[in-house]
Parts: structure tokens; sequence; C-alpha cells
């Protein structure tokens, strides 16, 4: 602990009088999330995008697959809603909807992702998870207030929820995982490598992921007010070289499966990594 980054340090090990020779070993860098904090916003062909005007996109949400149908199908907005004590001027709020045209559409999770939005394929979308990085993080911080939805969408029956049904709750959803996926592999692309394609199952992300170095996961079952989260980050092992880092959130968890409530919002503020150990 209380460690500095970028920094070296001189180590021993010693039980009793016996002492190791002395190594020399230098600290990772511990930066910050890009807009971590979620306020930089812009809004650009009838999207809300979570980072400023002219700034390289971090962040992404499923906002234009939605908004195919209409520019009132945001399902991430920035809002004025903001954790209590905040220094800062917006939140992000993620509304779960059914964007549809003449009542022709599917259910959309509202969502927040490292990553980018790579297109729609009639009414389904494909997304790249991932962000550069090679950062080991103790844990991940933030905030988040949730009002939990019953479920009123339910398009396919999700594989690891096999009773879920009309009427069930919907549940939120924070996780993040730290890994070395390639894009030659995972389809995706060298900055976001992890490709989810939602005609095809077995994109879906999760724990289990062959990837996966690192991970941590939140799963909201009620509504909260705000109320700070965080993550712990277990380390499956050291031996593999992290090359990129994925933190989603959402407002309905089986949203891949196009399952989950149109009542379902999640507010999310100020993200933090935190690498001090405890």
């Amino acid at each position: 602990t209380d460690l500095q980054p970028l920094t070296s340090y001189d180590v021993v090990a010693f039980s009793g009088e016996n002492f190791t020779e002395v190594r020399t070993v230098t600290t990772d860098d511990a930066p910050a999330l890009i807009n971590g904090a979620l306020e930089d916003w812009s809004f650009a062909d009838k999207n809300y995008y979570p980072y400023a005007e002219g700034a390289a996109p971090y962040w992404a949400t499923g906002n234009p697959g939605a908004t195919t149908l209409g520019e009132s199908f945001n399902l991430t907005t920035p809002t004025s809603d903001i954790r209590p004590g905040s220094t800062g001027e917006r939140a992000a709020r993620l509304q779960s909807m059914y964007p549809n045209m003449a009542g022709i559409g599917k259910f959309a999770a509202g969502n927040l992702f490292m990553g980018r939005f790579a297109g729609v394929s009639g009414t389904n979308g494909v997304v790249h998870f991932g962000r550069p990085s090679t950062v080991r993080p103790y844990a991940l911080h933030g905030w988040v207030k949730y009002d939990q939805g019953m479920v009123d969408k339910l398009n396919k029956v999700p594989v690891d929820a096999p009773d879920l049904k009309i009427g069930d709750p919907d549940q939120g959803s924070i996780y993040i995982a730290v890994g070395d996926w390639s894009a030659e592999e995972y389809g995706g692309d060298a900055d976001s490598p992890v490709a989810i394609d939602t005609r095809d199952e077995s994109t879906f992300f999760n724990s289990s992921n062959a990837g996966i170095i690192a991970y941590g996961e939140v799963v909201y079952n009620e509504s909260v007010d705000w109320q700070q989260f965080e993550i712990e980050i277990n380390w499956r092992t050291f031996d593999r070289e992290p090359t990129h880092i994925i933190i989603v959130a959402t407002g309905s968890s089986y949203g891949d499966y196009f399952v989950g409530s149109t009542q379902s919002i999640m507010w999310l503020d100020d993200f933090e990594l935190i690498y001090d150990y405890k």
C-alpha cells in the first residue's frame, strides 16, 4: 500500500535473520479514467455521445442503433441529476426502451461501455468493447442510482436465467474486466478488440471469457438511491500482461437477449480506478 506510480523502490523479503538480495522494482502508472466523471458530452446526428465535441471517443453507448428509429430513442443521455456532494454538473442516465416504428422494433437496454458502436444490421447491433490499457487496478469506484422495473420485454430467454418471465424483476449491472484480447481472435479492432454481435449468442461477453485476466462485477436486484460502489477486481493470474480494459454498465443486464424492463433506469457518476490495495 501507499506506493507512488512510476517510482522505483528497493525491495527485500525476509524471515527472521534471513534476507534476500535487494531487488529494484518500478511501479506501473496509475492513470485516471478518461471522462470518468462523465462530465463531457456532445450531440450530433440525433445521438448523445459521452465525450466532448471533437474529442477522441473513449466511452460509447447503444444510442446510434436505437436512434435509427428516431431521436427520442436516445438510451443514454447526460443529466443534471448528479450524485450527492459532486463538484461536477453532469452524470449519465441509462434508460432501457423499446425503440420502434409503427409498433415494429426491439427492446434496447440503457448502457454505457468502453469501446465503440460498430453498426446495425436490421434491428440488431454490433458493438466493440475495450480500450488499450496495461494498468492493474485493485478496484473500480463510483456512484450509482437505480430504478428497477419489472420485465415487460422477453425476446428470448437468457441462457443463465432459464426461468425468467414477464413480470419478474429486471436487474442492472456494472462490471470491469482487464484482459489480453486480440482483434484477430475476438472480431473487433485494435483499440476495441471484443466484438459483441446481438445476432450471435456465442459472442456475448461474460465472466468466463478466456481473454479475461481480472474481473469484478456488481449486480443490482432492487432499486437504490444514490450510493457509492466499489467493485474489487479479482486477478486470476499475474503471468499475463494486460493489453485492454473493459467497463460496461447497464440498467437491464440481459439486454443482449433483448430482455428487460422499459421502466429500468440507471444513473452513474464519477467512475474512478483504485490502484492501492487494501
